[in-house]
């Protein structure tokens, strides 16, 4: 089975350009280190909650959407070596590829695939 990365982010939503720019670049990375998949999604209907919501949990601000994301590698060992390399290559730096959101209120995970249907 495979191994999927998830993301969520606050971005702010004049930054949809940016983030799309830095999300191209930053798949073609992941493709080159063996992922299979990225998929990037820009919030459309994501709720504000009263206890839990993806706003809540990244802090969204009222000028800021939420994106959610993923990468699907073959598995747990070629994401890890993936992002090995990854956090090596000079086109994931800040200089070449900056984050246009705040990236200390940036969510993420390493699952293990349990069901592919």
């Amino acid at each position: 089975m495979s191994y999927v990365d998830c993301f969520v982010a606050a971005v702010p939503s004049e930054n949809k350009d940016k983030y799309r720019e830095h999300a191209k670049i930053s798949a073609v990375v992941f493709k080159e280190y063996g992922a299979l998949q990225i998929v990037e999604n820009w919030g459309d209907d994501v709720p504000d909650g009263e206890i839990t919501s993806l706003p809540l949990a990244v802090q969204a601000k009222e000028n800021e959407t939420v994106v959610f994301s993923w990468v699907v590698w073959p598995s747990k060992v070629v994401r890890d070596a993936g992002w090995g390399a990854m956090m090596e290559d000079p086109r994931m730096s800040e200089e070449n590829n900056p984050m246009p959101f705040d990236g200390k209120r940036l969510i993420y995970g390493g699952f293990t695939t349990l069901l592919e249907s």
